[in-house]
């Protein structure tokens, strides 16, 4: 029977996350696995009046199929929070709505790659996009990063040896580290990218959570015809929505919505409304400031508790955003190894191995601190600190 299935899916695994958040449904486990937001911060009352407003004002049309690009206020509002939040000028016409920025990872990876492109991603880097990647079977081209930004000479080299024609990158809080591309980092990127026939992928989805009061440059200012950019509002209001949008120069975009015009016809039309209702009704950085002040006391506390728990030796990010931070076990410790000490200590997080492309084991793993609060993420972190001692001992 197996031989039913086409290539692409035969050795796309699936989703790590997914599988340890089977595990940790037992409410006794303190899981630092799963990237969600916290619960605590959703706007449900601003949300269900935006729903009861957009029914009656509108009930039997948003129930109606609807345009492939998506609701054109919607995307107009999506232009001005661009240029007013990071001073980008961006056509409406130019923005697609997409079923969560996964769904324009995907999409993106349909339209331009052929098997065995190459595809620069970074190590370590999202394994949600890894995965949806792999589908269209490239060769990847993994550049490490590190606390300023990408490896600028690994970079270089492999532009000199190969010819990519996508560059994937998270240089905002990324996913899974939490480090940020410093303003340095990103100019060097793209004076080496400039002259290269390729597109940039920038995923922004945690652009709006930011700690401290600083933006830095977009890779869609250093090179606005090559940069495509994918943004959520999954962070920010609500990810069941599955609201995202994909920004793409006018010769992609026409390919794309193609693309988009064969996968779903178009993204939830009464979503759409619901979350411009909400957002016409409501301050969203106002809800934001809300956010990032209580995902920033959360991350200080997780950053204190592992300084003060764990063994000498470990170390750990310190974001200015996002919702992930990196823990760095010593070398030739496993973190295969240390997730099943933890877990038996009812504590889970995310092993670094899926998060590298060809990686058996490594010594890293993320940590989510977004939805839990502050003497949750102490307990988990004591246990898991117990956890890390028992398995040097033991070495």
């Amino acid at each position: 029977m197996n031989s039913l299935f086409a290539d692409r899916i035969a050795d796309v695994p699936q989703s790590f996350i997914r599988e340890i958040l089977k595990v940790t449904l037992d409410p006794s486990i303190i899981s630092f696995a799963g990237g969600l937001p916290n619960r605590q911060l959703f706007p449900v009352q601003g949300l269900q009046q935006a729903t009861d407003k957009v029914f009656a004002t509108a009930g039997q049309e948003v129930l109606q199929y609807a345009n492939s690009e998506g609701y054109l206020p919607l995307r107009e509002l999506i232009a001005k929070r661009y240029a007013e939040k990071q001073g980008l000028d961006i056509n409406p016409e130019h923005i697609l709505i997409t079923t969560g920025s996964q769904q324009g990872i995907d999409l993106l990876g349909k339209v331009l790659l052929n098997r065995n492109d190459h595809m620069i991603i970074e190590e370590p880097g999202y394994l949600g996009a890894i995965q949806a990647f792999s589908l269209y079977r490239p060769q990847f081209l993994p550049i490490p990063v590190d606390e300023k930004g990408m490896d600028l000479n690994q970079l270089e080299m492999t532009l000199s040896t190969t010819q990519p024609k996508l560059m994937y990158t998270v240089p905002n809080f990324q996913n899974p580290s939490g480090i940020s591309y410093s303003e340095e980092n990103r100019q060097q990127c793209a004076r080496l990218l400039e002259k290269k026939k390729l597109y940039i992928i920038q995923d922004d989805p945690y652009a709006d959570l930011c700690f401290v009061s600083q933006t830095k440059t977009s890779f869609r200012k250093l090179l606005p015809e090559k940069t495509v950019l994918l943004g959520s509002f999954s962070k920010t209001v609500a990810p069941s929505l599955r609201i995202g949008w994909l920004i793409a120069p006018p010769p992609l975009m026409e390919k794309l919505l193609v693309a988009k015009q064969a996968a779903d016809l178009h993204t939830n039309y009464l979503a759409q409304r619901i979350i411009y209702q909400f957002l016409c009704d409501n301050d969203l950085d106002q809800h934001i400031r809300t956010i990032t002040s209580a995902y920033g006391a959360q991350k200080d506390a997780m950053v204190a508790s592992i300084r003060r728990y764990f063994p000498e030796g470990v170390q750990c990010t310190n974001p200015d955003g996002g919702m992930f931070l990196w823990v760095t076990l010593p070398k030739g410790v496993s973190a295969m190894e240390l997730f099943e000490h933890a877990l038996a200590a009812k504590v889970a997080f995310v092993p670094g191995n899926p998060f590298y492309i060809n990686a058996d084991d490594t010594n890293t793993l993320r940590l989510n601190f977004s939805c839990m609060d502050i003497p949750t993420i102490e307990e988990g972190i004591k246990r898991m600190a117990n956890a890390i001692k028992q398995l040097l001992s033991a070495q």
